[in-house]
């Protein structure tokens, strides 16, 4: 008796799944209650119950595991929760089921296979998917897979994830919101794949589409924010008679941990986990502003961003309800001023620079060239427009219903063509001729304005003053007739906000003048830069920050409130800042010891995501030029914010570099072949940061930099270090006393390759983001720019036009020959 006990307690032990076992497997033998878990072979992933954020619900599903532990990629019983512990799971040769205990409330949730198996099991895999298979399947074989849960998604898309239909099987693969971060029932939004015409990825809240992310245009779908090259991912989007899917991987970094999540609110976002900070981070937020709302515009509408009053007709096109449009409500679209006769002569009048209209009652041909693309079309009555859907003329798409959802795109728009009856054609056509004469006498003016202005030139230079304070008054008053979508500040509310310009008020200097801090009637405590008569910066800067940081919005950018441009006054209104500039901090000897690593680790990657909306993700590509602790802004929390866009230059379509003869910038912060050539580009501001980083982590500012060995400036001396294995003689002691030493190591190592000579060796922000947040391996960096000696360096001063402050602070505008 003693050993058949001793036999049936072992048995039962066995049967029942162990919490401590490391397998990633269960098995018809296995009992798995509430506690018990599987982790993937890799530790990636953990599969069992649950209770999301404040719930006590119980939920069965998967999570990360290795990082992030709690965040939930998959729930299997989203709408039935169970009220307590008493969830068991089983599995048997007709699937996977969830029950409690009694099961008395009947099944909670199942597989719902038809397919008998003779050794059935539930794997976890390192992807996240939770797999039913026969036991002796091969994991690698997704088709010898019962079922996956990655044909079932949540709210989360994974890399190797498929989101579209499988024309075989039936299959619907779509993720849903959660209804809230406690609830992970199905919420409003769901992101699906629409297959009609040629197939589209929309979010739809309830039965109404969403927003739209625009057709597949060979690499990306067009309405979505373009990545940089040799990012961190890619997508895949495959339209064949077996299925229809995008999907998307990482580019060989299997330390880059992503993934997209629908939220409640209906916002997509692609988020990368950021490895030093351990919490994830926004890497892409995907339709976010009005012009990606579905429809905004209506019918035959066009959206743009970049206008307060988003939206216009086409050519040809009136308000269906004038009045209504007038009162900014576009819903009801455009209609033809004249309509369409079949049988007439007709054309079409080309649109550039677009996100195509929705394609669902389209019709496509990826075989058909433009010509004959254009042919078909014309053919048809039905047929209202048309388009190359790829690059170079390839991929017929035709219209057979309305233009709905257009908008305009500053990157990789796409060419549309409207069908027009001649009448209208003959006006376009007209137009078209008007603009190019236009373009023409504009040339002829600016030539005649050239030579006036070297035949005058004496004359103006006298009269200087006098024409410069006209001059200004009536660009001025330009600026307040422009709207910006800014805010315009009358004088005296300024003026009482900061007690007449109060020295007590006052912040500090720069070189656009002094700064205020200033609290408005309802409270708000602001920042106030007025231009001084003897500012470095002139009217052009001024209208250039208004017009540029106007349009920007992001956590690490400082908001502009508003300007004042009354009785010729140039006033910039920020959100006040309460602890100043970073420079005030790193470079003091009594602050910098409150700035720990964790403090200076939080700033770096502020920077860096500040940096990256600025070069990829806004609404303009913008380029800072002149970034320097000075320029990085702290809040009450010390989260960073990168301010003053004087001399930042926007860029539209694919531009990413130009030159200039006019150098403007910091002397120390500069790129090599900025401040000797001219040339300025993304390649620049990622330069300038890895200066910044290099000092915030060393507490020392690059010119003022000095060493008893060597004359070089701290990016040589941090360079040495690196190559003679030295660098905890770089370091900020407060730095060292708080860090993992390794973890700043690496950091100067990114700095470093920021910082290299050649532009082209350097990296651009979305791969300085992922570096600062990730373990990937790093490359050695090569030499920095401007290393040499410094007596080299000051003779090389005496050969140019650069006149230069003895402050590391002062900035610089030069005019340099060009070789």
């Amino acid at each position: 008796m003693k050993l058949a006990t001793i036999i049936l307690v072992f048995s039962v032990l066995s049967s029942t799944f162990s919490t401590s076992a490391s397998v990633d497997t269960i098995r018809t033998r296995h009992i798995f209650r509430d506690g018990d878990t599987i982790i993937s072979a890799g530790g990636e992933f953990e599969f069992g119950f649950f209770s999301p954020g404040s719930s006590t619900n119980r939920y069965l599903g998967v999570w990360y595991y290795k990082i992030s532990k709690g965040t939930v990629i998959w729930v299997a019983n989203r709408d039935r929760p169970l009220k307590n512990t008493s969830g068991v799971l089983q599995v048997n040769h007709k699937g996977i089921t969830l029950q409690t205990v009694n099961s008395g409330d009947g099944i909670i949730w199942s597989s719902n296979t038809s397919k008998s198996m003779k050794n059935p099991a539930v794997q976890l895999l390192d992807t996240g998917n939770l797999v039913l298979k026969d036991e002796h399947q091969d994991v690698n074989n997704t088709k010898d897979f019962i079922w996956q849960s990655f044909d079932h998604p949540g709210d989360n898309l994974l890399p190797g994830m498929k989101l579209g239909i499988d024309l075989v099987s039936g299959i619907d693969r779509y993720f849903t919101s959660w209804k809230s971060d406690d609830d992970p029932s199905l919420g409003s939004f769901i992101n699906r794949l629409d297959p009609n015409g040629y197939p589209n990825v929309i979010v739809t809240k309830g039965s109404v589409i969403w927003s739209r992310n625009g057709p597949w245009n060979g690499y990306k779908f067009t309405g979505l924010p373009k990545t940089s090259p040799g990012g961190i991912y890619k997508d895949t989007f495959v339209i064949d008679k077996k299925e229809i899917y995008f999907m998307f991987d990482l580019i060989n970094v299997t330390s880059a941990v992503m993934r997209f999540v629908l939220t409640p609110s209906g916002v997509q976002k692609l988020l990368l986990w950021n490895h030093q900070q351990q919490s994830w981070m926004v890497y892409i937020n995907l339709l976010v502003t009005d012009c990606d709302r579905y429809r905004l515009c209506g019918a035959y509408g066009r959206c743009n961003i970049n206008n307060s009053f988003r939206c216009e007709c086409l050519r040809g096109f009136i308000p269906k309800f004038p009045e209504k449009w007038k009162a900014a409500d576009w819903s009801n679209g455009c209609i033809r001023r004249t309509n369409l006769v079949c049988g007439t002569e007709e054309g079409f009048v080309k649109y550039t620079g677009v996100k195509l209209p929705d394609t669902h009652h389209s019709w496509y041909d990826m075989t058909i060239n433009h010509h004959e693309c254009e042919q078909l079309c014309l053919k048809n009555c039905n047929c209202t427009a048309y388009a190359n859907v790829r690059s170079g003329g390839k991929g017929c798409l035709l219209w057979f219903s309305d233009l709905i959802d257009i908008r305009d795109l500053t990157e990789d728009g796409q060419d549309i063509y409207v069908r027009m009856p001649s009448s209208e054609l003959v006006k376009s056509w007209s137009s078209r001729v008007k603009r190019k004469i236009e373009v023409i006498a504009i040339p002829i003016v600016v030539l005649l304005g050239v030579i006036s202005l070297l035949v005058y030139k004496k004359r103006k230079l006298l009269k200087q003053e006098s024409l410069n304070v006209s001059s200004e008054s009536v660009s001025l008053t330009k600026i307040e007739n422009e709207d910006l979508e800014l805010p315009i500040f009358d004088f005296k509310t300024i003026e009482k906000a900061t007690s007449n310009f109060s020295q007590d008020k006052k912040l500090g200097e720069g070189g656009f003048g002094p700064v205020y801090k200033g609290v408005l009637d309802d409270g708000q405590e602001i920042a106030a830069k007025r231009l001084s008569s003897n500012s470095n910066q002139g009217l052009d800067e001024f209208k250039n920050e208004v017009s540029c940081i106007a349009k920007l919005q992001h956590r690490n950018l400082v908001t502009l409130l508003g300007c004042c441009t009354e009785k010729g006054e140039r006033i910039l209104i920020y959100e006040f800042m309460a602890n100043k500039s970073l420079d005030s901090f790193i470079f003091d000897e009594n602050f910098r010891n409150t700035m720990d690593w964790p403090k200076r680790c939080n700033i770096i990657n502020g920077i860096a995501r500040g940096l990256l909306y600025l070069h990829q993700d806004s609404k303009l590509r913008i380029i800072h030029r002149d970034l320097k602790a000075s320029n990085i802004l702290l809040d009450h929390e010390m989260n960073p914010k990168i301010s003053d866009f004087g001399i930042a230059r926007s860029f539209g379509g694919n531009e990413t570099e130009a030159n200039t003869s006019r150098i403007v910038g910091t002397y120390g912060y500069m790129s090599p072949e900025y401040a000797i050539d001219g040339q300025f580009s993304v390649k620049s501001d990622v330069y300038s940061f890895g200066v910044l980083l290099v000092e915030i982590i060393s507490g020392v500012k690059n010119r003022l930099f000095c060493h008893p060995d060597h004359s070089l400036n701290l990016l040589g001396h941090a360079w040495l270090s690196y190559k003679e294995d030295k660098l905890l003689q770089l370091i900020d002691g407060v730095v060292l006393a708080s860090s993992n030493h390794l973890e700043v190591f690496r950091v100067i190592q990114i700095g470093l390759l920021c910082v290299q000579h050649d532009p082209k060796d350097r990296p651009v922000m979305s791969e300085v983001v992922l570096m600062l947040s990730s373990n990937m391996k790093l490359p050695h960096p090569k030499q920095p720019g401007f290393f040499m000696e410094r007596y080299f360096l000051e003779a090389d001063h005496l050969m140019s036009n650069t006149k230069l402050s003895e402050s590391n602070d002062f900035t610089i505008t030069a005019l340099l020959p060009r070789q």
